[in-house]
């Protein structure tokens, strides 16, 4: 399904202007010709970003909202920008067939980074199974959100000793046996060189690793973040308590690169001792700004007998592929999936150790690990003599009493709960805490002693094969694409959206920008994120949550999160206090230590981040948002607006 902007779309490239495959029909046109390639790579860096400066809007500015070209007119400008976009029709063919709620709803969702596991037309058709009543996909003039929130399977807390865990297992349900190595294999990650375990988010897998580390012996922590993370806040003040000498990587203004000099003198130290160890703890590249780092600092720790912790939950779908483990190989990975792209971004992390490491781990009474549990929908295929009797009876006692949930008008049972959430930067890892929640009143579901249901005995008997299967089609469908296909994708949306914001000028001043942007700008290689503010025509920064809250109303969902760890030279030192700003905390009484202090100067920014499911009505979308803020009294008639629909004041 299309939305009436896509449609209109369509139209316009049904005259020829452009590849209609693109936008989500079925076949690429016969006549689609591939761009002329660069006789090599390097070349075509090179050119991109004057190819860029050159194509999207040449000499031209706006100065106010109603001055933007039109969607059909910016597509037809965008593809002659990049006509390799055209190659990625396959993607547009997957979101129109599988995440067609992001249509209906007239959504756009820019708020989170990551790969999600299922599809929504798998969660609705494995709904109509499992419910075994007519259909109930969505209508064209129904919303996604009437519809029940079936999950594919809840998370149930489980407190022990990382170590055991890692080295002897425990006792898994094949659900989560069989999700193990999907992931696994997804990644591409061998079973013989690394032990995984479950978490309950991002935030929990570095916990984990901080109660864990020898700490004691291998005193130092280096962490490489231009922005503040709830996670890595966790592993640090673990850390700390554990005596652990915490150190930040700085960024230089105004690109946001790493600081080399600074990070190679902590990383190359002096050694009093043989093999001082530390833990480098190091994200490819920035879920904020989009900077990519190079992949030479992780050589150069493992070199200085450094442990390295990769945070691959920045990466998109297929970077892995590229990544080439097999030559880091670190000693700890973390990575994070969430259910369903466009929705609630609940799921799980994913903790990865390297065998060889974990006999150097210490033997701690964890939190943060969780087990997976199947919810109804998942015993399509569970044979009656798998399994114990006393396990089939307590999985038919929470398959019946999850049917009667679901069969209810109110939908306000633990299972079909839909956890909400804020888009703060990194709130979305706190969704699974809650979700944990719920599975502890699922336990309680499991003792009620309901009968089996008649859809439950049909589902015993149908399969043969005593196996639980759960097929993960958001995987399937990344792993249908190339690699050059999604990273071409992102490439060209993000830095268009770059360039279109760029020529957003305020009127009747001189050539004051609308938008200023932080880290990398136009560049080809380029991370699919972005962190920007918006100024109003005096220079007064309109603060992130409220442009998010704005956005909201328009159905188009971003972030805000709070840079940090930035270095000012000579240079820009008078700049120095006009960006910075302080971040408020609550010290509970306490006084902070003068390296926190520090780290509370920083810049709240907006925050975007395209999946691999966005499209170019995203980026046009968030656009024209923004140009709105050209208005000098946009932001007081919204106040206004919001009022007078009996709503609550926007707030800051």
């Amino acid at each position: 399904m299309q939305s009436p902007c896509l449609k209109q779309v369509s139209q316009v490239c049904l005259q020829g202007c452009c590849p209609a495959a693109i936008l989500g029909f079925p076949e690429p046109l016969n006549k689609i010709e591939k761009p002329r390639t660069s006789s090599t790579s390097a070349t075509c860096r090179q050119n991109f970003a004057s190819t860029t400066a050159s194509s999207i809007f040449p000499n031209k500015q706006f100065t106010n909202p109603e001055s933007l070209p039109s969607l059909e007119e910016s597509f037809v400008e965008f593809i002659k920008a990049y006509p390799q976009y055209s190659q990625t029709y396959q993607v547009d063919r997957i979101r129109a067939q599988e995440y067609y709620h992001l249509s209906l709803s007239n959504h756009t969702c820019l708020d989170y980074i990551g790969i999600g596991l299922f599809s929504y037309s798998q969660r609705q058709k494995d709904h109509v199974v499992s419910s075994c009543s007519s259909p109930s996909l969505p209508q064209a003039n129904s919303s996604p959100d009437q519809n029940p929130q079936i999950p594919f399977f809840t998370v149930s807390s489980k407190t022990g000793n990382l170590k055991t865990q890692l080295l002897y297992g425990g006792q898994e349900s094949e659900l989560e046996l069989t999700m193990k190595k999907r992931i696994m294999n997804f990644l591409r990650i061998s079973e013989s060189d690394y032990s995984m375990v479950f978490t309950a988010n991002r935030t929990s897998a570095f916990k984990l690793v901080a109660e864990s580390y020898p700490f004691k012996t291998s005193k130092r922590l280096l962490t490489v973040y231009d922005y503040e993370s709830e996670a890595v806040e966790a592993m640090i003040n673990s850390s700390e308590k554990k005596g652990a000498q915490v150190m930040s990587a700085e960024f230089a203004w105004p690109r946001l690169r790493i600081q080399s000099t600074k990070m190679k003198r902590m990383i190359v130290r002096s050694r009093k001792k043989k093999k001082e160890r530390g833990l480098f703890v190091f994200p490819l590249h920035s879920r904020v700004t989009g900077a990519k780092y190079p992949y030479l600092w992780m050589s150069i720790a493992q070199e200085n007998d450094w442990h390295i912790l990769i945070d691959a939950c920045a990466l998109g779908p297929k970077d892995m592929d590229s990544f080439g483990l097999s030559l880091i190989r670190p000693d700890f990975l973390i990575c994070a999936f969430y259910n369903i792209f466009g929705e609630n971004p609940s799921g799980f992390g994913c903790l990865f150790v390297k065998k060889t490491t974990i006999p150097h781990l210490e033997d701690s009474s964890c939190t943060g690990m969780v087990s997976l549990l199947p919810a109804r929908n998942m015993f399509l295929s569970l044979d009656e003599s798998s399994g114990t009797d006393t396990e089939l009876e307590q999985r038919s006692k929470f398959a019946a009493e999850e049917e009667e949930l679901s069969s209810s008008n109110s939908f306000s049972g633990p299972i079909s709960r839909q956890v909400m959430h804020s888009r703060k930067l990194d709130r979305g890892e706190t969704a699974a805490a809650t979700e944990m929640d719920t599975a502890s009143e699922t336990e309680e579901i499991t003792q009620s002693g309901k009968p089996v249901s008649t859809m439950q005995k049909q589902n015993a008997k149908a399969s043969k094969s005593g196996t639980l299967e759960r097929e993960c089609k958001g995987l399937d469908q990344v792993d249908s694409l190339r690699l050059t296909q999604i990273s071409k994708r992102g490439r060209c949306l993000i830095n268009w959206l770059v360039s279109a914001l760029m020529k957003l000028k305020h009127p009747n001043t001189e050539e004051t920008p609308l938008v200023r942007i932080y880290g990398p700008k136009v560049k080809f290689d380029r991370g699919p994120a972005l962190a920007f503010n918006v100024f109003d025509w005096k220079g007064q920064k309109v603060e992130a949550p409220l442009v998010q809250k704005l956005a909201d109303r328009r159905n188009i969902s971003l972030s805000y999160g709070f840079l940090h760890h930035i270095s000012f030279s000579d240079k820009y030192e008078e700049e120095k206090t006009r960006v910075l700003e302080r971040r408020s905390r609550e010290t509970k009484g306490t006084v902070e230590k003068k390296g926190k202090e520090k780290a509370n100067l920083g810049i709240t920014v907006v925050t975007v981040a395209f999946g691999f499911l966005a499209n170019f009505e995203d980026a046009y979308r968030l656009w024209s948002f923004i140009a709105q803020f050209l208005d000098a009294d946009f932001v007081e008639k919204a106040k206004w607006r919001y009022t007078a629909l009996n709503q609550k004041t926007v707030e800051v």
